[in-house]
């Protein structure tokens, strides 16, 4: 569950970021977003790997 937790974090910490991105245009907030997708990417497929590792034990 502490991934997921993470997960909704980096969401929340981001939503700033990606609304200056698209609505003013600021190029460091969308490099920000960037890697904020990529790390949730990272964890959403730790949490694939967890929850299927629970699933089979």
């Amino acid at each position: 569950m502490d991934i997921y937790n993470k997960i909704k974090e980096i969401i929340e910490e981001g939503e700033k970021d990606a609304s200056d991105f698209y609505n003013k245009g600021n190029k460091a907030a969308g490099t920000r977003t960037r890697k904020r997708m990529m790390d949730i990417k990272n964890l959403a497929q730790d949490l694939r790997k967890d929850v299927l590792d629970k699933s089979k034990a």
